[in-house]
């Protein structure tokens, strides 16, 4: 079972100055770029490594997985 690429991809998005607005449902949280000024979902528990890059690139961000 592939480890969780979920604690280096919100390592990034803070770097990014990228923030945590609020608890979505379930294990998803909503996040918020202030580069792409616009809001996305983070999953609890990301195990593909494309996944976490299509978060990135909604934060406007380049892919790092």
């Amino acid at each position: 079972m592939a480890t969780s690429l979920t604690p280096a991809l919100k390592k990034l998005l803070l770097e990014a100055d990228c923030v945590l607005e609020r608890q979505g449902k379930g294990d998803h949280e909503i996040w918020y770029s202030p580069i792409m000024d616009r809001r996305f979902v983070v999953d609890g528990s990301i195990k593909s490594r494309h996944t976490a890059n299509a978060v990135l690139k909604q934060a406007g961000l380049p892919k790092a997985f």
